[in-house]
């Protein structure tokens, strides 16, 4: 049985975008990915579920990979 996406994901600011931009190929652009991310109104959201789920691939919440191990690790060191 597969779960239904959190109901505030219909609000994304991604929500009909190219999943490529989200998931380049390594070294690939994200800038598109972020500036989505930027005027999205359910970022908080969308960030949150991915630091959840140890997301390690792919633009959440305006953040890529490293942005969200650096996140985390400092979350764990306070």
């Amino acid at each position: 049985m597969t779960s239904s996406p959190p109901d505030w994901t219909a609000a994304a600011a991604c929500l009909d975008a190219d999943p490529r931009w989200f998931f380049p190929d390594r070294g690939g652009r994200v800038t598109r990915a972020k500036r989505i991310c930027a005027g999205c109104e359910v970022r908080a959201e969308c960030l949150e579920m991915a630091l959840a789920g140890n997301e390690k691939y792919g633009i959440w919440g305006g953040l890529g990979e490293g942005d969200r191990r650096r996140l985390r690790q400092r979350i764990e060191a306070a």
